[in-house]
Parts: structure tokens; C-alpha cells; sequence
């Protein structure tokens, strides 16, 4: 007797993960994101460790998970142009425009997909959009900044809170040492004129909005199976 129940989002983030194998290039190396949709396509990979020299990672939680399977991580500064970056987002539009940075790597994500030719977006379909901003947008700060911040999106509308450590310590703290503010009630109609404004204001590291290093595919994981969208 065969199941027709759904698959769960577990399962479609394997799937993804598994679909982006398609997009790596044999004999180059690859940029590898950060996130749960990420580490399925980071286990998938292993299975083409021979044929790659290895990888530029987005986060030290990547690099641990690619040296653990024996995919060789390279310094950003060490290699040139790379052939394509894989990431997963947190929404992504018609436009293949996203929103990055719920797990904290937007800024070395951001630096990983500029140095890339190509971006492939991989999740499921929860993350597909009309408009962006019903997720928080993530932007990576200095700290002494924060307040001056969240007063500056509060003029634009939205509501600006500093991400705190799960652990209860007090703000996370980036891999780059720095603090996140998550920017609530804001829909980006505009992603590249957003993202080159907020990129502007002094104290902000990084917006989470990837509007000028967008995605050229996405392989969404939707009931039907792995949708591919080209932008």
C-alpha cells in the first residue's frame, strides 16, 4: 500500500538539496551557503567530492559541516570568480529578489554571492512571495549603531528589533562580531531601491535584501516536486 500523504518540509529541503547537485560544475569551486535547506544540499554534495576542488562557505557553521565530510573550504581571498553559490532564502519574489539572513550570514552570504557567476536559490515553497518583507528584514550592524537604526526604520514604517542570543547572553553576535536588527511591517516594492538606500545609512554592515546579487534560478520544493524558476 502506497502513502499519498504530503511531503514534509523536511523532505523538500532534500529534495532541493539534491536538485542543486545539477548546477555544480565539476572541476571548479563552488560557493555553499548557510541554513537547514543548505545543509541537505551540503550532505548531497559529498557524494561529489572527488569530482570538485572544493568550496567558499558562507559561515562557520558550513565550513564545519563541509570539512566534516571531506570537502576541502577555501579562503574567499584565495580563489577568483567562482561558477555558482547555492543558498537557500527566506522569501524570495517573481524576481528571484530574496530575503537572507535568518540565520545570521547575510553579510559573508552577500560577499560569496557577488564573488559568484551564477546564484541558485533552493527551498521550499512556504518561502515563494508576491511582494517581499512578511518576513523580518535582517541587516547585519555595528553595534554602536543599533538605536540610531531602528529610529531611522521607524520613519520608514517599520518596527526594528535586535536579535538576541538564544542562549539569553544578550544580542547575538555575528560570525563578524557584529549585531542584527530584524526590521518588521515593511513591504519592499522596490528591493533594489530599498537595498541601495538602507546599504547606505552609516552604522549598517549589510541589509538582508538580495536585490543586486539576486537569484538567476530557483528550485523550489512544492507537492508536485521540485519546481524550477529561471529570472
Amino acid at each position: 500500500m502506497t502513502s499519498n500523504a504530503p511531503l514534509t518540509q523536511d523532505q523538500l529541503k532534500a529534495l532541493v538539496g539534491r536538485a542543486a547537485l545539477a548546477y555544480v560544475v565539476p572541476g571548479e569551486i563552488l560557493g555553499v551557503g548557510t541554513g537547514s535547506t543548505v545543509n541537505c544540499f551540503i550532505d548531497a554534495l559529498a557524494e561529489m567530492r572527488d569530482q570538485i576542488p572544493g568550496a567558499v562557505s558562507s559561515s562557520e557553521a558550513s565550513t564545519a559541516r563541509l570539512k566534516a565530510l571531506g570537502i576541502p573550504v577555501f579562503d574567499a581571498n584565495a580563489v577568483g570568480e567562482l561558477a555558482v553559490y547555492v543558498d537557500g532564502a527566506d522569501e524570495i519574489d517573481g524576481q528571484g529578489h530574496m530575503v537572507k539572513g535568518g540565520g545570521a550570514a547575510l553579510t559573508r552570504e552577500k560577499i560569496v554571492a557577488a564573488q559568484s557567476r551564477r546564484f541558485v536559490c533552493i527551498a521550499d515553497a512556504s518561502k515563494k512571495v508576491p511582494v517581499l518583507g512578511r518576513f523580518p528584514i535582517p541587516v547585519e550592524v555595528v553595534p554602536m549603531s543599533a538605536q540610531q537604526l531602528v529610529r531611522r526604520f521607524a520613519a520608514m514604517g517599520g518596527q526594528a528589533t535586535l536579535r538576541q542570543a538564544k542562549d539569553g547572553s544578550g544580542p547575538l553576535v555575528t560570525d563578524n562580531g557584529q549585531h542584527i536588527l530584524d526590521v518588521a511591517g515593511l513591504a519592499i516594492a522596490d528591493p533594489l531601491g530599498f537595498e541601495t538606500q538602507v546599504s547606505q545609512w552609516p552604522g549598517v554592515v549589510t541589509v538582508g535584501v538580495f536585490a543586486h546579487q539576486r537569484a538567476q534560478v530557483c528550485l523550489l520544493g512544492t507537492p508536485e516536486g521540485v519546481q524550477t524558476l529561471t529570472f
